[in-house]
């Protein structure tokens, strides 16, 4: 297998963690990028003691002015880029009434104008070569809302249609666009977006293990697929809401606020 140059952004804990280690083993190289480069060292060495290769960066993906310099820099380093997985993100669960306009405007400038940011500033290098994949971390939150994730969901929704315009405007290249919708994982992402701790007692044996869903997403490398959901089981309620949405808050009710 040839081994890719596989960028994650958000890759200093969770999800984004596990993916740089499960990339690694697969023998790709992952570039990694996040706020936080003392962690981002130590994922380095760790995929290095295992005889692996890692590039990491800090970058904040909403610090809008910072964004080209460090990803060319990135670039002449590294070489170029095979897959692009944008990871980098955040929730706080709160009802909109109770939600600070600077927390608004904070969750979308990283999960949404910050993923296309990255996403418009590497595509070039992409279509110089004319090849490449593009893996955008979704939720299933952007398909199926629920109370006190209005802005999240919000977030979410606009990066599925995002990712879901961007493949229709590559469709005659060699680039191909994933977006990849998981239910609850059991990562320190609860750690802001759940202060109260009520949302993740109520879902608990339903939250994902962060290496069951690292490894979907890096399995999608070898087999590219236009949507990946998991759970599977969740993803029909998404679809159901979709197709019914009055039907299904009638129906489900109360029972859809567990933050």
């Amino acid at each position: 297998m040839v081994a890719k140059k596989v960028w994650i952004t958000g890759a200093s804990s969770g999800i984004g963690r596990q993916m740089a280690l499960d990339a690694a083993r697969e023998g790709h190289i992952p570039i990694l990028i996040a706020r936080n480069e003392k962690r981002l060292r130590a994922i380095q060495i760790e995929i290095e003691s295992l005889g692996g290769q890692a590039y990491i960066a800090k970058l904040d993906v909403s610090d809008f002015g910072k964004v080209d310099k460090v990803l060319n820099d990135l670039l002449l380093i590294v070489g170029g880029i095979d897959v692009l997985i944008n990871n980098a993100g955040f929730a706080v669960f709160r009802y909109l009434k109770d939600a600070p306009i600077a927390e608004i405007k904070e969750m979308f400038d990283v999960n949404v104008v910050g993923l296309i940011y990255v996403t418009q500033r590497l595509l070039p290098e992409m279509m110089n070569q004319q090849s490449g994949h593009i893996i955008n971390i979704a939720s299933q939150a952007g398909k199926f809302p629920t109370p006190k994730a209005s802005v999240y969901a919000a977030t979410k929704h606009a990066v599925l249609g995002f990712t879901n315009s961007l493949r229709m405007e590559l469709e005659d290249t060699n680039i191909r666009v994933s977006s990849v919708n998981p239910g609850p994982i059991r990562t320190a992402f609860f750690e802001r977006a759940d202060e109260e701790g009520s949302y993740v007692k109520n879902v608990d044996k339903w939250m994902l293990p962060p290496e069951y869903v690292s490894k979907k997403v890096i399995q999608l490398i070898k087999q590219p697929k236009r949507e990946l959901n998991l759970p599977r089981w969740m993803n029909v309620g998404s679809t159901l809401y979709q197709l019914m949405p009055r039907v299904v808050e009638r129906i489900a009710g109360k029972k859809l606020n567990k933050k």
